[in-house]
Order: structure tokens, then sequence, then C-alpha cells
């Protein structure tokens, strides 16, 4: 029934479709929501975050084009399920959250359930490290305002880039970016409502 209502909504991939499929959402989601782990809505987590709906998980995922041999930079762990979704699809995923609690419990939840090819760094998603290098794609799991410069440059060529464009308290646009041999391509795709993709680690939490 999972797979047959992303279905209905649109999405055809079935390298997507199985791995949401396989992937435990109820794990990834509070002790209390557990009962409504598949229903197609955000959920709260630790430290005021949200896990996205299945549908947009699968959606982003989908319009990321991942492919096997892919290097994965997500900024915006929350509680991993994103991150365990693209480790089935791609070789490797960084993924950074600037929240501790959130960093510890995702890394010690992926590790438990066997997504070894999954690093999860504490750190500033608008400050990614020069020694993590260039990567194949790009996923922004939370609102930007506008995607900078630097993130961009971080792509490898024929990368691509999917984020949340808008404002922070209000509705953004999913937007997909394409390296190209001369530039950037953008995309608009659909309206999205995400958390705010603020910058620094949190002080607290």
């Amino acid at each position: 029934m999972f797979q047959l209502s992303l279905r209905r909504r649109g999405i055809s991939n079935q390298a997507v479709l199985r791995t949401m499929e396989e992937v435990p959402r109820e794990v990834f989601v509070a002790a209390g929501d557990r009962d409504h782990a598949y229903r197609d809505s955000a959920l709260g987590i630790a430290c005021g975050q949200t896990i996205s709906q299945p549908f947009v998980v699968a959606y982003m995922t989908e319009q990321l084009q991942p492919q096997k041999h892919h290097k994965v930079l997500e900024i915006g762990t929350g509680s991993g399920y994103q991150a365990a979704v693209l480790s089935r699809l791609c070789a490797h995923v960084l993924t950074i959250e600037r929240y501790r609690t959130l960093a510890d419990t995702a890394r010690a939840r992926l590790e438990k359930l066997g997504y070894y090819n999954v690093e999860v760094m504490f750190g500033d998603g608008f400050d990614i490290p020069p020694g993590a290098g260039d990567f194949d794609r790009i996923i922004v799991t939370a609102a930007m305002e506008q995607i900078p410069d630097s993130l961009l440059q971080r792509l490898e060529p024929r990368g691509i880039l999917i984020a949340p464009v808008g404002p922070h308290h209000g509705t953004q646009t999913l937007v997909r970016v394409t390296r190209t041999d001369s530039g950037f391509e953008r995309k608009e795709l659909v309206d999205v409502r995400f958390v705010p993709a603020l910058r620094g680690i949190a002080r607290e939490l």
C-alpha cells in the first residue's frame, strides 16, 4: 500500500520505490509517532526539526537521479531517513547536521541498521570542509533563501543539486540545478514547506 500510494502521486522510478519500501521509516520517527510513520505527512523530531513526508522524500530522491557510483552530499541530516534512502542508491553519502543531538542519534541509528556508506558530520551546512571534495549530487533538506554559489561550486560536472528555496517562514519552491559545460541550469519543480536552513552550528542540543 505504501508503494502504491507513492505511485499514485507520480513516483515511477523503480529503484526509488523499492528503496522507500525497504527502508524502515518507523525507526526514524519519534517513538510516539511510529503508528503514523507511513502516513503522507511530515512529523516532528527532536530539536524542533521534522522528518519530511514520504512523497517529498521520494520525489526529491527521484529528481536527484542518484546512480550507484555517485558521491552525495546532504545538508540537514535530521533523523537520518533521507540519508538512509540515498545510501541504497549511491556509493557514499556525507550528511551534515548542525544539531549535535540529531547528528549523534542519526549516526548511531544508521550504524545499527547497517547503512555503512553514510558518514554523519556535526557541522555547518553552509561551510563544507574543503577536504570533503566535490559531489555528484547535493540535496538540501531545509529551506534556503538562496543557494550559495560556494555550494554550487562543489558540484561535479553534470552534477545535480536539489534544494527548497524561498522565505524561511512561508512556502518555498523546490529547485533543481544542473551543472553544465556552460554554467548552471536551474529548474523550478514544486512548492514545498521546510524548516529553515540556518548558518553555523546550534549552540545547544
